[in-house]
């Protein structure tokens, strides 16, 4: 079976898109022709010696999961750094809290950029993934210090634990096969994902003109459900990449598709645990308590 057959669906995610662009340029090892010797024609090829085969074997240049690991942990680790960096010399003034909310703004919409860039790139830029990592990092630590010196301070440590929580189960559903990706599976994530950022677009642009709180996706009950919403689509999406991940391992995939891996583990993460800081906020809201 070739690499373009073993495949999973088909996604219209950017970052699940690019890594299926890449298959589809991909060669077939499969169909590569084998010259043979006419004196060797007939008889048996001789065994590779166990020392040549394992050479062989590292440098095949292929992903593996131990490649994946390394970059998802060198994408994350670059987030926490700079959001424990951020928190530390970002200090929130809640008399100057417009400028810490600019700071994230900017750093949010230039890590955003830096996403759009490589998703449509057509190899994996380690350096571009590691300044968007870096990037999120600088607008989660902010908003996460401005969160907690707004509420409390264990609200953060609660949607860490949260967010890891939630990786820990998909993986463990994933792997138990309780979680079945399909080709309807990945249809319906994507177009409720295409729905859910619509209404987040449409929510902040009704709330800039009209002021309030828009459409009040982000208030109350209602917004606690949107929140919720959100953290499903999330572990959607890991088990997305989970599938995509095994697939690439088990046909092949070149070892730089590993960092297309990270980076899609790090936005999804960096989603979840955005909606699970926001749920966390307006539960603990007094206004809806």
């Amino acid at each position: 079976m070739t690499y373009f057959e073993k495949r999973s669906p088909r996604s219209t995610n950017p970052v699940l898109g690019q890594w299926e662009r890449n298959r589809d340029r991909a060669p077939s090892h499969d169909d590569t022709p084998v010259a043979q010797d006419p004196a060797q024609a007939g008889r048996p090829a001789p065994e590779p010696h166990r020392h040549d085969a394992a050479a062989s074997q590292a440098d095949t240049g292929v992903m593996t999961i131990d490649d994946v690991v390394a970059r998802t942990a060198l994408t994350l680790g670059a987030v926490v750094l700079a959001a424990v960096l951020s928190w530390l010399l970002l200090p929130v003034d809640p008399a100057h809290i417009s400028t810490s909310y600019g700071i994230a703004t900017a750093a949010g919409l230039a890590a955003l950029a830096l996403a759009f860039v490589q998703s449509f790139k057509a190899q994996p830029l380690p350096a571009l993934i590691v300044g968007y990592a870096a990037l999120e990092g600088v607008f989660l630590g902010v908003i996460s210090s401005a969160t907690s010196s707004q509420l409390s301070p264990g609200i953060v440590i609660q949607a860490v634990a949260g967010t890891m929580a939630v990786f820990a189960a998909v993986l463990v559903a994933y792997k138990k096969r309780w979680i079945r990706v399909t080709r309807r599976f990945s249809g319906f994530v994507t177009a409720a994902a295409l729905g859910f950022l619509i209404l987040t677009a449409a929510n902040l642009v009704f709330s800039a003109v009209a002021g309030g709180d828009g459409f009040g996706l982000r208030t109350g009950a209602l917004g606690i459900l949107f929140g919720f919403i959100g953290i499903v689509l999330g572990a959607c999406f890991l088990a997305l990449h989970f599938k995509q991940i095994e697939d690439g391992i088990a046909a092949g995939a070149p070892r730089q598709e590993s960092w297309l891996a990270a980076f899609g583990l790090t936005v999804t993460l960096v989603w979840i645990y955005i909606e699970t800081l926001n749920l966390l906020t307006l539960a603990s809201d007094d206004d809806f308590t």
